[in-house]
């Protein structure tokens, strides 16, 4: 679970999370780069479709600041059911994704990390407060506020131009 330093965050930069590992990563050290929080999930119809295209996307952009977050999470279907190990082994295997996965959570409900409770304050009109299934996405600019959001059916190649946009690259 992520905790809080005790004044109210002002970005995501003012967080500290578990990676998958169970060691603390602040997420300061993020500091000035574009990134891009998913939920993630192994068992998703959209697995495949998302991993391919989040690692294309991290290939293409992470030498100009891009970062992804991955945040398993098994809130929807028990779509991610294994343990940190486990899931770090299939996304490293099968999909050979570099970006960071950290410690499984929860997106929604009392017991929502407060990363994603954060995420969420956002004014995201139709789409509401709930992370609806796995591949939620939200874009975050270089000084850690959320500046988009994404439902899990937008494709990560869909949001590339957004992302461009956040990097100052053309």
């Amino acid at each position: 679970m992520a905790s809080l330093s005790e004044k109210a965050p002002q970005s995501v930069y003012d967080f500290t999370v578990k990676d998958a590992k169970g060691n603390d990563v602040d997420l300061s050290i993020y500091a000035g780069k574009v990134l891009l929080i998913v939920n993630v999930a192994s068992k998703c119809g959209f697995t495949n479709s998302n991993y391919t295209e989040l690692n294309e996307l991290y290939q293409k952009y992470k030498d100009q600041g891009l970062e992804i977050l991955g945040f398993p999470c098994n809130q929807f279907g028990q779509q991610e059911p294994g343990s940190n190990d486990e899931i770090v082994d299939f996304v490293c295997t099968r999909f050979k994704s570099e970006f960071p996965i950290f410690d499984k959570i929860e997106v929604n409900g009392e017991n929502s990390a407060p990363i994603y409770k954060f995420l969420k304050k956002g004014k995201w009109g139709l789409i509401g407060d709930n992370i609806q299934w796995n591949f939620a996405k939200f874009l975050v600019d270089k000084n850690g506020q959320a500046v988009d959001r994404y439902y899990p059916t937008n494709s990560p190649l869909t949001i590339e131009r957004d992302i461009k946009k956040l990097l100052g690259v053309s």
